[in-house]
């Protein structure tokens, strides 16, 4: 069990217990507005309801979209940027980014469009002509980077809301199905399906609630080295993997994609996202980061905390037909992204079972769904 003086995500500010049933209920409330497409001529696909992304059926294709937000990464930049003098914001545009393609991807989404939302504690976050360049040029160079065209934003200076000197930053995004034989909300998905996971690069942007409490309480704060030699601070601020690249060519290449889930809050519960009842067995693991191992060790977290807050090495699941795994991982592998056979889809309760760890996780312990 976790020691009770160390952290859990819950004792760091951050209750899913209450911040589900808020998801639930809106879902429920925007279920009654999905008519209003009828006057345009349009239609939702109702099964997107409660996946990453929504789709619309435009009738020759579908579009998707999605907001979301960075969270409190770039309190770390702005942190680290006291203690090394380094801007770290062309990573946190990635992570910001990254927030929403990876999620409008999961659906089969080809992405098109990022919209930036910025709200800065106040004008002056502006003034700071470094900082403001790199987020500028680092969220130019994403988009470029995956093919997406930057369509605008809003820049809101929200004094009394967000605290001075911060800025709160979020992406919407916009896909494209086409052809709508792309479609992947997981009614493929079957028993005997393997289980791919592709890898993270760090912390991504969830958990960073936890990770900062825990800089309070190290010798060093953000300055601790970890194993390698590095600042604790700057390994948190490694950019968040694009898996967009990586879906696009298994599509081009020909993989059957069942199901694809990124891997963020509730960590590795979300492999189990899918609505219908499946065992997920997990057999073998990714190497997990080393800001991971060594925040789940100072912070004195149990295994069973660690892999169900954090992606532990692991932020993207896709699920294909067994036969087309290793040609799955071997096309991530190429693209620079390293991919594990991970695991299988199996006929039983809704669960994710982690052999090598000996942790089950029920499909009670994830609430996504009106």
């Amino acid at each position: 069990m976790t020691d009770e003086s160390g952290l859990t995500y819950k004792r760091a500010g951050v209750d899913y217990d209450r911040v589900d049933p808020l998801k639930i209920m809106a879902q429920q409330a925007a279920l009654a507005t999905a008519d209003n497409l009828h006057a345009a001529g349009l239609t939702e696909i109702a099964a997107s309801r409660g996946e990453s992304a929504y789709v619309v059926d435009m009738g020759e294709f579908y579009t998707a979209s999605i907001t979301e937000c960075l969270g409190t990464k770039s309190l770390v930049a702005d942190r680290m940027h006291e203690i090394t003098g380094k801007t770290y914001y062309a990573a946190i545009a990635q992570d910001t980014i990254a927030a929403a393609v990876n999620d409008v991807i999961t659906v089969g989404a080809r992405p098109l469009t990022i919209h930036a939302y910025w709200a800065a504690g106040g004008s002056e976050w502006f003034a700071d002509e470094q900082r403001m360049t790199a987020l500028v040029q680092g969220w130019q160079q994403v988009c470029q980077d995956i093919g997406v065209s930057w369509g605008g934003g809003e820049t809101p200076s929200l004094a009394g809301v967000v605290q001075p000197g911060a800025i709160d930053l979020a992406a919407s995004c916009m896909g494209i199905i086409r052809p709508k034989e792309r479609l992947t909300l997981g009614e493929k998905l079957r028993a005997g399906d393997a289980i791919v996971l592709l890898e993270s690069s760090g912390i991504h942007t969830n958990g960073l609630t936890l990770a900062r409490k825990l800089a309070d309480q190290l010798p060093e704060g953000y300055a601790t080295q970890i194993d390698g030699g590095r600042a604790y601070g700057e390994a948190l601020l490694d950019p968040t993997i694009l898996y967009s690249p990586v879906t696009e060519a298994l599509f081009e290449a020909g993989i059957h994609i069942h199901y694809l889930a990124h891997i963020t809050g509730h960590g590795w519960r979300k492999i189990m996202r899918h609505p219908a009842s499946f065992t997920y067995r997990i057999n073998a693991l990714p190497p997990v980061p080393l800001v991971l191992q060594f925040l789940a060790e100072k912070a004195r977290l149990d295994l069973r905390e660690a892999y169900g807050t954090f992606n532990m090495g692991a932020g993207f699941a896709v699920f294909v037909p067994a036969h087309q795994a290793e040609h799955a991982v071997a096309i991530s592998e190429r693209l620079g992204v390293g991919a594990y056979r991970a695991g299988v889809v199996e006929e039983g309760p809704k669960r994710v079972v982690i052999e090598p760890l000996d942790l089950t996780y029920e499909g009670e312990s994830l609430h996504l769904r009106a």
